[in-house]
């Protein structure tokens, strides 16, 4: 198998990027030599739009990327959406619902390309600086109320822990709950996960023959694991995404994304 018969597809957060959020050079060069060789190569994350322009500037990311969890689409050279799902009109009152009962903890609703923050916290702050450059801060009846396509819920583990067990008992079933990171919990529209966002990009680009590598660290990359040729768990993912990847490699810290081409390379 050549390197131009695979499409490598890798989370952000924890996978490609290291604790402090920096993409290693040794990565950047693998993936410029993994494209020069004929792979495809794109990024799948949660984040939204400015945050994942940041990185997609950075590897010169040609083709379209998964974001916001696989809820949409966008291609950065273009800078437009390609694709994306909505939110039901429901979701507001259950953010009502939730922002009632845990006072504390940070809120964001994404819409578009635009971050609307009617609830901070540490972790929240922490989350904008990573280079969300205009969030709109605002009360919450001064959101719009249409083109909702995720609701980030940020706070610390245990708060999150606490609010997952309160949601659980409410039975949103017109939506998708997912925990992205420790800190963040995420609603998304019904269906939408990181599996289903990529497959969406794939029938975009019409490609239906390549050999699908997808890597990962954390649950809300389980799906799209289980829908590749080849699934990778980094050293420091969740035990269930190692439980669910044929591969497991080092952590995201040492180069990762490196190992899982050099990999690649040995196999063809």
């Amino acid at each position: 198998m050549n390197l131009n018969k695979i499409f490598l597809i890798t989370d952000a957060d924890g996978t490609l990027l290291t604790d402090d959020k920096r993409i290693l050079d040794t990565d950047k060069a693998a993936i410029r030599e993994f494209i020069a060789g004929g792979g495809l190569f794109t990024i799948a994350t949660g984040r939204g739009v400015a945050l994942t322009k940041i990185l997609a500037d950075e590897l010169n990311l040609e083709l379209p990327a998964v974001i916001f969890n696989g809820a949409a689409v966008y291609d950065f050279k273009r800078e437009a959406f390609l694709w994306q799902s909505k939110l039901p009109d429901e979701a507001r009152n259950h953010m009502q619902l939730l922002m009632a009962r845990f006072p504390g903890l940070g809120i964001e609703i994404l819409r578009g390309d635009e971050v609307y923050v009617p609830a901070t916290n540490e972790r929240e702050e922490e989350h904008i600086r990573l280079g969300c450059k205009n969030p709109i801060r605002c009360s919450f009846d001064e959101i719009p109320r249409d083109n909702w396509i995720k609701t980030l819920l940020v706070g610390e583990f245990e708060a999150i822990d606490e609010a997952i067990d309160f949601i659980n008992e409410q039975s949103f079933k017109d939506v998708h709950m997912v925990r992205s990171a420790p800190v963040f919990y995420e609603m998304l529209p019904a269906g939408s996960n990181k599996g289903t966002g990529f497959k969406k990009l794939l029938e975009i680009m019409n490609i239906n023959d390549k050999y699908i590598v997808a890597a990962g660290d954390f649950m809300n990359d389980l799906e799209m694991l289980q829908m590749a040729d080849l699934g990778v768990a980094v050293a420091n993912a969740e035990d269930c995404v190692k439980d669910a990847a044929d591969l497991t490699v080092c952590d995201n810290n040492n180069g990762a994304v490196r190992e899982i081409i050099e990999y690649l390379k040995r196999v063809n």
